[in-house]
């Protein structure tokens, strides 16, 4: 990875580290943070990091750590009021953000969509509501006018599986709905506002690097009988394939057509055309795989390996998926530029005479990036690699129980201290540039 136009960064999400919860309009995770029971800890983004109060010294702590470049989310209903105008407050707090990284030669990739949709919008249907595609669209429109030339990449949306799958089908994330046919209805939904997203972008922003970011988990037959092998392949065309084929072939995989007809989403005529437009890159974000079987009652079924090496969100530790991954992705399409937006692990860290020694976490980065190189070598075209996340925060349903963080942060006092992982981190770009 001896590439001085490889770019190195870390990445946050807007609801995850933000806080200031009275400066903005209520979205759906604030509601679903108020049920019993649907995180596990029962706490809530209401002050999560701060950031909206330290952004500044964050500043300072994103470029002591040497990177190129910082991915951060923009939160939808702290820029726009119900009535779709501009709240000037909450796009101020972003162009500041935007001119201090500047000022330090630090890429800006912004994420238009990080799951904080507007509980407003959610009344209204929410990613079942196909208007919620082109109030998307508006949104866009009035960031992208604001934020000028300040910004190097936009991502459309964050992991549409997530808000799709976990929000709207099983139920684990907010909205907290389920229901196959809701799953695959917003599904599409999120589709058509990357789609008509990306019309804009590549209208009014043509010099920026315009895409979508997508989490891919690989999945792996348990055996090697036809039977396990056909789930697999169903599997990953339901929860990989269902949104990469969209954006970069225009169709969905062969999988759409064995579901019975009322699961299926309502697609109109000219939607496959919206969502395939042309992307500047690919975001890939990747933490782990999945292992597959056959299933009487459904298509396929997940099972979990015992005696395996896992993170502390209990995710095996398998980085050969993460290098069959993107050969598998530069097989099967013609892809765009791609840029690795999210990668890291979860570890139980403690915080010892000021420090914390996070040699698992080292290790998994280490590993992990030693499997894209192997991707490199055989000709894939990666451009970027961006740690997740900055710092520990908000880990959606699992509350503060989990730590991400290259950054420790002391939730009770908001100090942070930059775990071992974040000393290599920062070692490894430097010498990755020399």
């Amino acid at each position: 990875m001896r590439h001085r136009d490889f770019v190195f960064g870390v990445a946050t999400a807007s609801f995850q580290i933000e806080g200031a919860r009275a400066q903005r309009l209520p979205c759906i995770w604030d509601t679903f943070c108020q049920v019993q029971g649907n995180i596990a800890d029962g706490t809530n983004g209401d002050v999560a990091c701060d950031h909206v109060n330290l952004w500044q010294s964050d500043i300072e702590l994103i470029a002591n750590l040497g990177v190129d470049a910082y991915r951060l989310s923009i939160s939808w209903p702290r820029v726009i009021n119900v009535d779709g105008s501009v709240n000037t407050e909450g796009m101020q707090f972003y162009l500041q953000i935007l001119d201090a990284l500047n000022a330090k030669n630090i890429k800006v990739f912004v994420t238009l969509y990080h799951w904080d949709l507007p509980q407003h919008l959610e009344d209204k249907g929410g990613w079942l509501n196909r208007n919620t595609a082109f109030k998307f669209q508006e949104y866009v429109e009035q960031v992208v006018e604001t934020f000028g030339d300040r910004v190097y990449a936009y991502a459309t949306l964050n992991e549409p599986f997530c808000s799709a799958y976990l929000g709207y089908e099983i139920g684990i994330h907010a909205p907290g709905k389920t229901g196959r046919k809701n799953g695959r209805q917003a599904a599409h939904h999120l589709l058509l506002a990357h789609g008509l997203a990306m019309q804009v972008l590549n209208q009014r922003s043509p010099k920026t690097l315009n895409g979508i970011v997508l989490n891919f988990t690989p999945g792996y037959a348990l055996s090697d009988s036809s039977a396990d092998k056909l789930a697999t392949i169903a599997a990953n065309d339901y929860h990989n394939y269902w949104y990469a084929s969209p954006v970069l072939s225009g169709e969905y995989p062969p999988f759409i057509y064995q579901l019975p007809l009322d699961e299926r989403p309502d697609v109109l005529p000219g939607d496959m055309e919206i969502i395939h437009q042309p992307m500047g890159f690919l975001g890939v974000n990747f933490y782990t795989r999945a292992v597959y079987q056959a299933d009487k009652e459904q298509f396929f079924k997940e099972v979990s390996l015992s005696n395996v090496k896992r993170t502390d969100i209990g995710w095996e530790i398998y980085p050969q998926a993460f290098t069959d991954l993107l050969l598998e992705l530069q097989q099967r399409y013609e892809l765009p530029d791609i840029y690795i937006t999210e990668n890291g692990a979860a570890f139980d860290d403690c915080i010892e005479q000021g420090e914390v020694n996070d040699i698992k976490r080292i290790d998994y980065y280490q590993q992990h990036l030693l499997a894209i190189d192997k991707a490199m070598v055989q000709g894939v075209n990666v451009k970027g690699y961006f740690a997740w996340s900055l710092m520990d925060n908000f880990e959606w349903a699992e509350g503060y129980s989990k730590r991400f963080g290259i950054v420790y942060v002391d939730y009770a006092t908001q100090q942070r201290t930059v775990k071992q992982s974040g000393q290599a981190f920062k070692r490894f770009i430097e010498e990755s540039k020399s």
